[in-house]
């Protein structure tokens, strides 16, 4: 459900970062009729049996660096399975452009966008690859709103020869944590069993031919500390993510869960260049995007 005029959702806050969520001026939902085995869509209103509904009033998630989080979020009670089932029901349809449920559900969610952002003020629009056609649909649906010359990139999957953990991050984040009285959380013992975990998981992913985090990174809590698994598609693009200053970038992405495709595009354009406005949309996301990190 969508909160109740006047009512606001709780602030998350994680390290220094930021993402706002849309205030959204009408209801939709979607519910999930177990004895039919399909999603129904209401874009009219909300209900109490919804599994995913237009974000609500003007939450902010600390998790990417003063960028706009907008979309679609799921209840908090839906079970795991049926969460899958809908991701692979919106990422996955038979055919997206005759799909009209699903083509007014993104509809709506980039039209929510275009009223909290000047999607014309735009110059670059960044994307993840990837098997879903929908990010290329939003891109095309966005170009609507967009000035002529709006200008799109792509990141590619890298090779998993290039994956990397970043280390360093994760112990000052977890391992290195100490308990209210100052003694350390985790024994060297455990912390050795941690990063054993690790370099396993590490070596398994250099051995594969085609690396895809919700696959190859099991665990929740080593997906936002996974680096270079993303890289430019040509040098033109990488010289003109290092040239442009003071520009609005908008990264899209289809789903977000734990958010580390998000982070590493950010990583990724950040390192060349940190001069640029950012902003993130996200079909589906969540606000807790951190909450389920823990050793």
């Amino acid at each position: 459900m969508l909160p109740l005029p006047g009512e606001r959702l709780q602030l998350q806050t994680y390290k220094k970062f930021v993402i706002f969520a849309a205030v959204t001026e009408t209801s939709m939902g979607v519910r999930c009729d177990s004895e039919q085995q399909r999603f129904v869509f209401d874009f009219e209103h909300d209900g109490a049996q919804d599994i995913v509904s237009l974000t609500g009033d003007g939450y902010q998630v600390e998790a990417f660096g003063k960028c706009f989080y907008y979309g679609y979020e799921f209840g908090d009670d839906v079970d795991g399975s049926v969460r899958s089932a809908f991701i692979q029901r919106v990422k996955f349809p038979d055919n997206l452009q005759q799909d009209t449920d699903l083509t007014q559900f993104i509809q709506k969610a980039v039209n929510g966008l275009s009223r909290r952002v000047n999607l014309y003020d735009y110059n670059l629009v960044v994307m993840p690859e990837s098997s879903s056609r929908v990010n290329q649909y939003m891109l095309r649906y966005i170009y609507r709103f967009a000035q002529p010359t709006l200008r799109k990139m792509e990141l590619l999957k890298n090779l998993p020869a290039h994956i990397s953990f970043d280390m360093d991050a994760f112990n000052e984040a977890y391992l290195d944590d100490v308990l209210e009285n100052g003694r350390p959380r985790y024994t060297e013992a455990q912390k050795e069993e941690v990063r054993g975990q690790i370099g396993h998981m590490l070596d398994l992913i250099h051995q594969k031919d085609y690396f895809t985090i919700a696959k190859d990174v099991r665990k929740s809590r080593f997906r936002p500390y996974i680096m270079q698994f993303l890289r430019f598609a040509s040098k033109e693009d990488e010289e003109l993510c290092r040239t442009i200053r003071e520009q609005n970038v908008l990264v899209i992405d289809d789903v977000t869960t734990s958010g580390s495709t998000l982070g590493e595009i950010l990583r990724t354009l950040r390192i060349l260049n940190e001069d640029n406005r950012i902003a993130i949309f996200s079909l589906i996301g969540r606000r807790d995007l951190m909450a389920d990190m823990t050793v």
